[in-house]
């Protein structure tokens, strides 16, 4: 099932249960999904590498603008982005543990050749195309920095 129509489908559910939070997190991926397709021109509907990165990008509207919502102390809109955000995560694949990023960085790592801090953008590129929807960018970045300088 696409994630347009699993969407659809949560949606009526959220209206029946009368789930307005729900319904606003499901409304704004779903809005998001119709902007991409008539964008692009997709009468065929998005693959499912565009779904992940749609979802992606949402999740991480939703995180940066929790951060600028508590840094300027308002708490009722970081909530209301809070809720969204679980919303959407419910639609993203599972997120690799701490661990276990680890050790798929390290195996890019050993793939690329890479020996140290110049080699960054090579293990980069690799591993946001291997763990797309997995992990978090700034995450990636972070650990394989942490990897490569000693």
């Amino acid at each position: 099932m696409s994630l347009k129509t699993n969407i659809e489908k949560e949606i009526k559910q959220a209206m029946l249960a009368k789930d307005k939070d729900r319904l606003r997190g499901l409304r704004a991926i779903k809005s998001m999904i119709m902007l991409e397709e008539t964008k692009g021109g997709n009468e065929n509907g998005l693959s499912d590498a565009e779904e992940l990165q749609i979802l992606t990008k949402a999740a991480k509207q939703r995180k940066d603008s929790i951060e600028i919502f508590e840094k300027q102390g308002r708490k009722d809109l970081a909530e209301v982005e809070a809720t969204e955000l679980d919303v959407i995560s419910e639609f993203l694949p599972k997120q690799l543990s701490d661990e276990d990023l680890t050790a798929e960085l390290e195996a890019i790592i050993s793939q690329t050749g890479a020996a140290g801090p110049k080699d960054m953008g090579k293990v980069m590129g690799m591993a946001t195309k291997k763990l797309a929807g997995k992990a978090d960018g700034k995450a990636i970045s972070q650990k394989v920095k942490a990897l490569l300088n000693p």
